[in-house]
C-alpha cells in the first residue's frame, strides 16, 4: 500500500474542503518548505481521527497472541504440517519479550519443526537462539539430542558425539525427571550413539557435486562516470528527455548494464494484511510478505529473529536485525503503527533521511534553498545543461561529473511539486508532519538527529498531544522527507520477485510476479520509459540488474518499462497509467498506435469471434461477422458477459483443484475450453490461460504427457501476445520443461532447457534460480545410461 490506508486520505480531503478558499489557495502556490510551515498548524484537528486509525495496525508485543499463536503451532505441529507450524511458532516469537523463557519455548518448539523438514542447519540456529534466552533446564536434554541428530545428519560425527556427551552429564545430574521420561531420553541417547559408531566405521563415499554447473562469467567494466553502469553507457541531458542513458557501444543481448543496490528499500505488507481494531482479539493467522521476507535484506525467511521491540518486523538473523537497528529501526520501531497506516511512501522517505544522516540531509535541504536555482531545479535550467560539456553540473552528479548511488542523487530526482495536485500534497503533508510529530513527542529527536546511539526508546504518546511546533531541525527533516514522497510518485521502483504460488505436489513450480518492495534506485531512475522497452530488470534481494534484452546500437537511448506495456494495455490505458508521472508517452509502439491507426497487440489478440462460425467479428457496440456466408450480428455486451460467465467458472474449477478435486476440476476446465472457443479469438489470453490451468491440475495427477500437451498450447498464445524472445516465454518454458523432466520425455525435455536457458539468461542472467534449477535437470537428465537415451 502506497499511500496512506482510504480513512486518512479521506480525512485529509475533507480537511482541505474545509479550509478557507484563501489559505487553499496559499498552500497550493506554496514552496516546499513553506508548506510544511502552513501544514504543521493544520494537523490538530484530524489527530484523533489518526490516532483510531493507528489502533488497527497492530505491532507492540502482545503475550496472549504469542499464546493463541503457539497453541497453534503445537496443533499443526501435532497433524505433521511442519511448514505452518513453523510459521505459526515464528509469529510467537515475534510477540514474546526478548530475553523471556516463553521466546526461548517458540524457539525450541520451532527447531524441532525445522529438524522434521531437514533444515538441521537453521534447526540447530534455533536451538542455540533457545539455549540463549534460558530455555528450562529441566527440558534441555531433549533438544540438546535433537542438537547432536542434527550433528549427525549433517556429518559432524564428532561434535555429534560431544553433543551426546552433555546430554548423558545433564541426565545424570538431573533427579526431577519421571521415570518414563527418564527412560526415552536414555533409549534416544543409546541409538544416537550407534548410528555414530556405524558412520565412524563405516564412512560414507564423498558426494560428487550433481554435474558441474558452469556459471558464465559476464562481461563487465566499470563505468568511471556512474556508479553501477557499465563502461558501454553514458549519462546525457536535453530539454525533451531530462537526464537519461544511451549506448556508447553496440549492446548484445543479455549484456549486463547495471547492477545497483537500492538506496532505500521498504518491505510492502501486502493487499492481504490485515488491519483491525485493538479491541478485537482475532489474531491473523494468513501467510504475508511481512512473515515471508527480511525486512532489511528482503531474503526468503525460513525462521525469522524477531525485532526486540515490536511484533512487526522479523528479520533473516540476528545480524540484519542488528544492522536494521542500528541504521533506521531503533527510530521507526515505536512508530509501526503509524507508518503502516500512512503507506510505504511514507516510510521509504523517512527511511532515506535515517540513512542518509541528519547532517546530510540538512546540508541538501540547505542547498535547495540557495539562490542558484538551476542547481536545485533542473527544468529551470535544462536549456544550460544541454549545452554544457560533459556530465558536469548535471543535477544529482557530483563535482567531478560522477553520478552515484548517493543521498545526493536520491535529493536531486525530481519532485514535479508544481504538478502534483494540491489536495495530494495536503495529504503527503499532513502525512509527514504526523510522523514528525510523533518522533518529537516520543523523544526519539536525537536518535534521528544522530546526536545519540541509546536503546532506550519510548512509544509515542497520543496523537492528540501533537499540537506542539516541529523543531527547525525536524523541520528541515520534514522538509526532505515531504520531498521523497512527492518524489516516488514518479521514481519509486518495485522491487519484484516471481514467487510460487500453491502446489499440492511440488513437482511443477508455478510461479507468478509479486511485488515485494519498494526502493529508491537513483541510478536505475535515470532510464526513461518506453512501452516497448530494450531491456529487462531482476532483482536479488535489494539489488537491481539492468540486462538489454534486445541488441542496442551505439548511440541509442536505453529504455526501462514502467508497468504499462503495449502487450498488456492498450495505448489509452497506457496513456492514463502513466499521467502519474507527468509526461505523455512518445514511444515507438505508441505512436503506431496513435499516428498511424495501428491497432494494438492487445485489441487484435484479446478480441471476439463469430459464435456460429468462428470467424472475427467488426464493429464497435454490434459485431457484425466477417464471413459475408454467416452474416451474424451480436452486441458486445453479450460477448462481454459471457466471458465475465467463463471467467467466473474457471475461478471455480481452481477452488476445486485446491480443494483436491482434480477430476472435477478437470471436467470443469475441458468446458470452459470449448465454450471459449465458441466466442473468442484462438490468440486470446484466457484461451492460453485455459490451457496453463489444464496443464496444472493434469500435473498434479502426473499425467506428464496431458500436461505437456495443454501447456504446449497455452505458450502458443502467450508467444503470440509477447514475442518468442520474451521473459512471459522464458517462464512458460521453465515450467514446460519441468512437466517433460517429470514425465521422463527426455529428449524433448533438453531442447526445451536448452531454449528456456538462452531466454532467461538474457531476461534474468546465468545466475538466477531458474538457470540453476534448469541446469541441474540438464545435468541429471545428461547422465542417464546410454540406453535409456537411446529410447527416448
Amino acid at each position: 500500500m502506497a499511500l496512506p490506508v482510504e480513512e486518512w486520505r479521506l480525512c485529509a480531503a475533507r480537511r482541505w474542503a474545509a479550509l478557507e478558499p484563501a489559505l487553499r489557495e496559499r498552500l497550493a502556490a506554496a514552496s516546499l518548505p513553506d508548506t510544511l510551515r502552513l501544514g504543521c498548524g493544520l494537523l490538530r484537528p484530524e489527530a484523533a481521527a489518526l490516532q483510531r486509525l493507528c489502533r488497527r495496525a497492530r505491532t507492540d508485543k502482545e503475550p496472549a497472541a504469542a499464546r493463541f499463536y503457539r497453541e497453534e503451532g503445537n496443533r499443526q505441529f501435532g497433524r505433521r504440517r511442519y511448514g505452518a507450524a513453523v510459521r505459526l511458532y515464528s509469529q510467537a516469537a515475534s510477540h514474546e519479550l526478548p530475553g523471556s523463557p516463553e521466546v526461548s519455548v517458540c524457539f525450541a518448539n520451532r527447531s524441532a519443526a525445522l529438524f522434521h523438514l531437514g533444515h538441521w542447519e537453521v534447526c540447530l540456529e534455533d536451538i542455540a537462539r533457545a539455549e540463549s534466552h534460558g530455555y528450562p533446564e529441566r527440558l534441555l536434554p531433549k533438544v540438546l539430542l535433537r542438537k547432536a541428530e542434527c550433528l549427525l545428519c549433517l556429518g559432524r560425527l564428532q561434535d555429534a558425539a560431544d553433543a551426546l556427551s552433555v546430554v548423558e552429564n545433564k541426565i545424570a545430574m538431573d533427579g526431577i525427571m519421571t521415570a518414563p521420561t527418564h527412560q526415552t531420553l536414555l533409549k534416544k541417547l543409546s541409538q544416537l550413539k550407534i548410528k555414530i559408531r556405524e558412520k565412524e566405521n563405516c564412512p560414507e563415499p564423498a558426494r560428487e557435486a550433481c554435474g558441474d554447473i558452469q556459471r558464465k562469467s559476464e562481461i563487465w567494466e566499470d563505468n568511471d562516470s556512474i556508479s553501477g553502469a557499465s563502461s558501454s553507457l553514458s549519462l546525457n541531458f536535453d530539454i525533451e528527455r531530462g537526464r537519461h542513458l544511451v549506448a556508447s557501444q553496440d549492446i548484445l543481448p543479455g549484456q549486463s548494464l547495471l547492477k545497483e543496490e537500492a538506496f532505500a528499500s521498504v518491505l510492502c505488507p501486502g493487499e492481504s494484511f490485515l488491519l483491525q481494531d485493538s479491541s478485537e482479539t482475532v489474531w491473523d493467522t494468513r501467510v504475508t510478505n511481512v512473515d515471508l521476507y527480511c525486512h532489511r535484506c528482503l531474503r526468503q525467511l525460513l525462521a525469522s529473529v524477531p525485532c526486540r521491540g515490536c511484533s512487526y518486523a522479523k528479520y533473516c538473523s540476528q545480524k540484519c536485525a542488528d544492522v536494521a537497528w542500528e541504521q533506521y529501526h531503533r527510530t521507526e520501531c515505536p512508530l509501526g503503527a503509524l507508518l503502516l497506516t500512512l503507506g510505504v511512501f511514507c516510510h521509504v522517505a523517512l527511511r532515506s533521511v535515517l540513512l542518509a544522516g541528519f547532517a546530510e540531509v540538512r546540508r541538501m535541504v540547505e542547498w535547495s534553498h540557495d539562490g542558484e536555482k538551476g542547481r536545485c531545479n533542473p527544468e529551470a535550467s535544462c536549456k544550460h545543461l544541454s549545452e554544457a560539456p560533459g556530465t558536469r553540473g548535471i543535477p544529482g552528479c557530483n563535482d567531478d561529473g560522477q553520478y552515484q548511488s548517493s543521498y545526493r542523487a536520491v535529493f536531486n530526482l525530481l519532485p514535479h511539486a508544481e504538478k502534483h495536485s494540491p489536495e495530494h500534497k495536503f495529504l503527503c503533508t499532513l502525512s509527514v508532519v504526523a510522523i514528525c510529530k510523533q518522533i518529537q513527542e516520543a523523544d526519539l529527536e536525537a536518535a534521528v538527529l544522530n546526536q545519540e546511539s541509546s536503546e532506550k526508546w519510548s512509544k509515542p504518546k497520543a496523537c492528540e498531544e501533537m499540537s506542539g511546533e516541529l523543531s527547525p531541525e525536524l523541520e528541515t527533516v520534514a522538509e526532505a522527507m515531504l520531498r521523497h514522497v512527492l518524489q516516488l510518485q514518479c521514481n519509486a521502483q518495485a522491487i519484484t520477485i516471481m514467487q510460487e504460488s500453491e502446489s499440492r505436489d511440488g513437482a511443477v513450480v508455478n510461479k507468478k510476479p509479486v511485488r515485494l518492495a519498494t526502493a529508491f534506485f537513483p541510478v536505475l531512475s535515470l532510464l526513461n520509459h518506453s512501452c516497448c522497452p530494450n531491456t529487462s530488470v531482476s532483482f536479488s534481494g535489494t539489488a537491481a540488474t539492468v540486462r538489454a534484452s534486445q541488441p542496442i546500437p551505439s548511440g541509442q537511448e536505453i529504455f526501462h518499462c514502467y508497468g504499462p506495456h503495449r502487450c498488456r494495455m492498450k495505448v489509452a490505458e497506457r496513456q492514463q497509467l502513466l499521467s502519474q508521472y507527468f509526461f505523455e508517452c512518445h514511444c515507438q509502439a505508441c505512436l503506431e498506435e496513435l499516428e498511424s491507426g495501428v491497432k494494438s497487440v492487445v485489441s487484435v489478440r484479446n478480441s471476439f469471434c463469430c459464435p456460429s462460425c468462428q470467424a472475427p467479428v467488426q464493429g464497435e457496440d454490434v459485431l457484425c461477422c466477417s464471413n459475408e456466408a454467416c452474416a451474424i450480428s451480436v452486441s458486445r455486451e453479450s460477448l462481454s458477459h459471457r466471458l465475465q460467465d467463463l471467467q467466473q467458472q474457471i475461478k471455480t474449477a481452481l477452488e476445486l483443484l485446491r480443494d483436491g478435486k482434480a477430476d472435477q476440476a478437470i471436467k470443469l476446465l475441458l468446458k470452459c475450453q470449448m465454450d471459449a472457443g465458441n466466442f473468442l479469438s484462438p490468440e486470446h489470453l484466457l484461451m492460453g490461460e485455459v490451457e496453463d490451468h489444464l496443464a496444472r491440475v493434469y500435473a498434479t495427477l502426473g499425467k506428464w504427457q496431458e500436461a505437456a500437451r495443454h501447456l504446449e498450447r497455452s505458450i502458443e498464445v502467450v508467444e503470440r501476445h509477447h514475442g518468442p524472445s520474451s521473459v512471459e516465454i522464458g517462464h512458460e518454458l521453465f515450467k514446460l520443461a519441468q512437466i517433460l523432466f517429470n514425465g521422463f520425455a527426455v529428449s524433448e525435455a533438453l531442447s526445451t532447457i536448452q531454449r528456456a536457458e538462452e531466454i532467461l539468461s538474457v531476461h534474468c542472467g546465468p545466475q538466477s534460480a531458474q538457470i540453476q534449477e534448469l541446469q541441474k535437470m540438464k545435468t541429471c537428465l545428461s547422465e542417464l545410461p546410454r540406453s535409456i537415451l537411446q529410447r527416448t
